[in-house]
């Protein structure tokens, strides 16, 4: 069943159909957030507001667009918007650039995690504004469209402020003493 079909059946009534939308998109809407707010707790409360929004708001939702992106630019902009009111330091962002592997020794694990350190502390110096749409491009997958449309931002913006976080990240990584593909 396609998500507007399932939009469609909740608007008339069938409230129980929006588990279906819960199961479809819980885990999305969790990695987003987690990976902005950096505490799981967290990340569980404002997951919850998301969805209640997305309950309260189905009958605004434009089928002309993936329902997916819907979804993320309500998340993103919760996020935000909780983080504006809370004053909150820094975002801590997962490792974007490393995957974990089983096979490494102790200290290849330590390196790595060094690294995983650098690379959020790199991040968290990033405005929100370059912050957002690079986690969407390299943890999300979106495409630059998809991140237009999640922020509600031109195209050329969106790829202006990716190039340019790359760039900021290059700099303070390179003034670390290592240099990280991005």
């Amino acid at each position: 069943m396609e998500d507007y079909e399932i939009v469609q059946r909740c608007l008339n009534g069938e409230k129980e159909m929006f588990e279906e939308l819960i199961s479809r998109y819980k885990n999305l809407v969790y990695s987003i957030i987690l990976r902005m707010v950096s505490d799981s707790e967290e990340a569980n409360d404002l997951a919850q507001e998301v969805f209640i929004k997305i309950y309260k708001n189905l009958d605004k939702y434009n089928p002309k667009y993936k329902f997916s992106t819907w979804v993320m630019k309500i998340t993103t902009n919760l996020v935000i918007d909780a983080r504006r009111k809370q004053k909150q330091s820094p975002i801590y962002i997962e490792d974007m650039l490393h995957e974990t592997s089983t096979n490494e020794s102790p200290e290849e694990g330590y390196l790595r995690q060094e690294r995983s350190k650098e690379v959020r502390d790199a991040l968290n110096t990033l405005p929100d504004m370059y912050k957002i749409p690079i986690i969407l491009f390299h943890q999300q997958g979106l495409s630059y469209q998809e991140i237009a449309n999640v922020i509600n931002e031109p195209l050329s913006k969106v790829k202006n402020r990716i190039f340019r976080a790359r760039k900021m990240l290059k700099n303070y990584l390179s003034k670390e003493g290592e240099i990280y593909e991005l």
